[in-house]
Parts: structure tokens; C-alpha cells; sequence
């Protein structure tokens, strides 16, 4: 008789450098979970850029080598350690961080970070939701202080997080302005709550942002691409506006004199300095918004595992973004 197949398809990272060190190995054990974990059949992995950085060892965060990267999968559980009680084998879940990583065929991953995958979202968009939903709410009210009737403008809405953010704030009731590089980034934003877009690649698209709301700026900005948009943003807010700084991929030079002619501030976010209440908020107002809803991810570019390596280069490289990446397993 066959013996039960124990192993597992699982990306690793045994150094840190290009998207080339993502390796694909077919004989990764997998793990049993223990306690407070569950052990879940992975359907679909978010790819995020946090993930590229790590990966070239050029971030805060640098995990032991080897490790498997992912953070937000949605899959079925297929075995729970003993003090799980929320879950049981064959429940539909998504999840907000792992401990053994995601782009494999299973992974393990603490019950207080998993969640039920509602019947209205399939497993892609299951695992669009985590890092990309969790930061933009972060960003917009535990960091930004956003209040209904304000304006935000998502620069670089297309993709996970700033769709997550055009979805949440114009649900919460403020006006949402987004830029995208391309007429379909343009549509999809139009499509998933901004009431207007614009075309970052326009020359002159700033002052279209500043005509659009009557010369007096914008009270919060959710800003991808710090490195290059830093210096435009604080021209583009409101007096007391905010820029939040959700994604930067190298310096920036500013004149400081910007923020005081308007006491404007530039506030860093990073989900992972969440405390333990601050993600229990985020978790509460999101699977409200999913029971209402209005949240509803919009999954782009799918990749198989075997093409984990070009799923890095394509998230850091394309021409626009398009919805959540995802790898399927």
C-alpha cells in the first residue's frame, strides 16, 4: 500500500536576492499544526510588493533563511491544533498572516489570523483581502484620521491596496479621487468607488487633481510611490492635509517649507507595527464591509506556482496594475 503523501509543493528562499531565488521544490513536509494553529489547503496566494522586498533582503523585516514567502491565503482547513476551537476541517477561510508561509499547497497559519471566507467571494478574491485591506484601512483611519465628507486621493489606485482604500473610503463617505497609468487601471477604479480618475502619465494630470477640488487640495493622500510622487503630493493637499505613505521604492528630495505653508503632514504606515487591537478593529470593520457588500476585491494577473519567479518581476515591473496578483497553487 501507498504511503500517505506528507510532502508539499512549497516556494523557498535559501538566500536573499532577485526574483531567481524563489525556488519551487516538490518535497517540503508539511507541517502539522499544533495549539492555536490551523493547517490550510491553499487555493489561491496574494502576491504583494511587501513580499519582493523581503525576498532581496533589502527590507526592515528579514525572516531566517530558508522561508517561504506569503502572507493572505484563502483556502480550506484541513486540520486544527488542539485549543482551536473557531474552526473546524473543511471550513472556507482567508487568512491575514502565516507561519509557514503561503506560496505552497499548504500552509499553517495562528487561528486569531484567520478568518470565514464569506459565500460571496471566491478563493482569489479570498486572497486579495489581507495585507492589502488591512493597510488601507490603516492607513485611511487609524493613521490618516479620516472623516466622512473629506477628500482623499489613492495615487496608484489600480492595484490591491488602492482598490482596498477607494472601496473603504467611499463606503465610509468620502469623496475619492484615484490615479492609475492606464484607461483600464482608469475604468476599474471608476468601477470600485472613485468618483474620479486620472491618468498619472498626463503631464498636467495635477492640475486636473487641483481643478477637481476647486483649487483647494485634497485632506488625505494614499501614496504608493513615495520615491516619486513625495514632492507633487505635498503641492496636491488641503491646509492640515496628510500624505500617508503606504509604498516607497527608494529616496525622495522634498522642500520641508511645503508642509508648513500648510501644516501638512507625511505620516509612514506599515501594517506590521499593527498592535493586537488595532488589527481586531480592522478585521471587525472589514468582514462588516464584506457582509455588506462592499468589499469585493478585484483579483488581476493569476500565476501558477512553477511562475512564482515572474509573478516577482511583473508586481515590481508592469506597466499598471489591474486588481490583486495572485499565485495558484
Amino acid at each position: 500500500m501507498a504511503a500517505t503523501r506528507n510532502v508539499m509543493r512549497a516556494v523557498r528562499v535559501f538566500e536573499f536576492g532577485g526574483p531567481e531565488v524563489l525556488k519551487l521544490q516538490s518535497d517540503v513536509v508539511i507541517p502539522d499544526p499544533k495549539g492555536n494553529q490551523v493547517l490550510i489547503k491553499v487555493h489561491a496566494c496574494g502576491v504583494n510588493p511587501v513580499e519582493t522586498y523581503i525576498r532581496s533582503g533589502s527590507y526592515a523585516r528579514k525572516p531566517a533563511l530558508p522561508y517561504t514567502p506569503g502572507s493572505d491565503v484563502a483556502g480550506v482547513i484541513e486540520g486544527v491544533g488542539e485549543h482551536v476551537t473557531a474552526f473546524k476541517k473543511g471550513d472556507r477561510v482567508f487568512t491575514t498572516g502565516t507561519v509557514s508561509g503561503g506560496y505552497a499547497e499548504y500552509a499553517l497559519a495562528a487561528a486569531d489570523r484567520v478568518f470565514p471566507l464569506s459565500d460571496k467571494l471566491d478563493f482569489k478574491q479570498g486572497a486579495a483581502i489581507g495585507i492589502p485591506y488591512w493597510t488601507a484601512y490603516r492607513a485611511l483611519f487609524q493613521k490618516g484620521r479620516a472623516k466622512a465628507g473629506e477628500s482623499v486621493l489613492v495615487h496608484g489606485a489600480s492595484g490591491g491596496v488602492g482598490i482596498a482604500a477607494c472601496q473603504i473610503a467611499r463606503a465610509c463617505g468620502l469623496k475619492v479621487l484615484g490615479t492609475a497609468g492606464t484607461e483600464e487601471g482608469m475604468n476599474m477604479i471608476l468601477r470600485n468607488g472613485a468618483h474620479q480618475a486620472f491618468n498619472h502619465r498626463e503631464a498636467n494630470y495635477i492640475d486636473k487633481i487641483k481643478e477637481c477640488t476647486g483649487m483647494k487640495g485634497v485632506d488625505i493622500i494614499i501614496e504608493m510611490l513615495s520615491n516619486v510622487n513625495l514632492a507633487a503630493d505635498l503641492q496636491l493637499l488641503a491646509h492640515a492635509g496628510r500624505v500617508m505613505v503606504v509604498g516607497c521604492r527608494g529616496p525622495v528630495e522634498i522642500n520641508p517649507r511645503d508642509t508648513m505653508s500648510k501644516e501638512s503632514s507625511i505620516i509612514g504606515v506599515s501594517l506590521f507595527l499593527a498592535t493586537e487591537e488595532e488589527r481586531q478593529e480592522c478585521a471587525a470593520a472589514l468582514l462588516d464591509g464584506i457582509a455588506a457588500g462592499w468589499l469585493k476585491p478585484s483579483v488581476g494577473s493569476e500565476y501558477p506556482l512553477e511562475r512564482v519567479v515572474k509573478a516577482h518581476e511583473d508586481i515590481i515591473n508592469s506597466s499598471g496594475a489591474r486588481g490583486k496578483m495572485v499565485l495558484l497553487p
